[in-house]
Formats: structure tokens, C-alpha cells, sequence
């Protein structure tokens, strides 16, 4: 899918490569035909390659430009959008200027008490008691607390001050 434009690039390109390579190692020593072959086809791969790298550099290069003109493209037709819908609006108030105001009265509303009914608060129900895993034991006696007998309540003294 190579164009002529990539084709020649490519072309130019191999040749500039086999040409460095082969001044190199025409400072090494003379080489074969063997080798001038295999650096042909090296450098035709690898010029492919290249010349890939360098369109893709260039239609990204290329992208911004057409984003940039799309943008351009878009904004162009809401700027025309936003102008129809002005001139619409426009159109509207002054139709709305020009005829006769419509007067609506507030309609009065009884303010009515609003009663509130609190749900009932039942206490909660204690839960039975769960058995103990193991063996069945007898349902425990609850503790009920004793009188205090007055005997048992320490006699008030009285202090120093409170005897004079």
C-alpha cells in the first residue's frame, strides 16, 4: 500500500544506508559480493521499516491540523444554532411585551391545623431467657433485693459544732 511518494523516500533511504554502510567497511577491507547482497536486503528491510516510522509520524503530525478544522467546523454551526435559537427568543419576548399581561390572582388557602399523631411507645418486651447449652438446669430464682432494717443503719452523731 506503499505510495510513490513512500516508494521513493524508501528507495533514497536504502541507498543512503548501504552507502555508510559500505564506506565502513571499506575502511575494514574489501568485501564480497556475499556481503554487499545481504547488506542490500538489510538495508531494503530495514528502509521499509523506516520509511513506515516516518508516515506514521507525519499523519500524526497531519491529525492536529484536522482535528483543529473540525473543531472549527462544529463550533462555526453551534455559533449558527445559538443565533437562530437568539433571534427565536428575541421574537418571543416581544410577543409577550405586546400582548396583554394575563393577571393571576393567588388563590387563598384555609390554613388547616395539621395535627401530628405520635405513634404509640410500647416498652419493649424482654426476650426469654435462652438455655444454657449443656446439661438442663433449673429456671433460676430472680434476686429480690431486702429492706434495709433500721438496726442495721448507723446511728447519726452529731459533731462538736452542732452540740453547742
Amino acid at each position: 500500500m506503499a505510495t510513490k511518494i513512500n516508494k521513493s523516500k524508501q528507495q533514497s533511504l536504502t541507498s543512503d544506508i548501504i552507502s555508510s554502510i559500505e564506506t565502513k567497511l571499506g575502511e575494514a577491507g574489501e568485501a564480497t559480493k556475499k556481503m554487499k547482497k545481504s547488506i542490500e536486503k538489510s538495508a531494503e528491510k530495514l528502509a521499509k521499516k523506516l520509511s513506515k516510522l516516518m508516515a506514521k509520524d507525519e499523519k500524526k503530525k497531519a491529525k492536529p491540523a484536522k482535528d483543529t478544522q473540525k473543531k472549527a467546523q462544529k463550533e462555526a454551526t453551534k455559533a449558527k444554532k445559538n443565533a437562530a435559537k437568539a433571534e427565536k427568543n428575541a421574537k418571543r419576548a416581544v410577543n409577550k411585551k405586546t400582548q396583554k399581561p394575563v393577571v393571576v390572582a393567588p388563590v387563598a388557602t384555609e390554613a388547616t391545623p395539621e395535627t401530628k399523631t405520635s405513634p404509640t411507645v410500647s416498652s419493649p418486651k424482654p426476650s426469654p431467657a435462652k438455655p444454657a447449652s449443656g446439661p438442663k438446669a433449673a429456671p433460676a430464682k430472680p434476686a429480690t433485693p431486702k429492706p434495709a432494717s433500721p438496726a442495721s443503719t448507723p446511728p447519726v452523731s452529731e459533731t462538736p459544732a452542732e452540740k453547742a
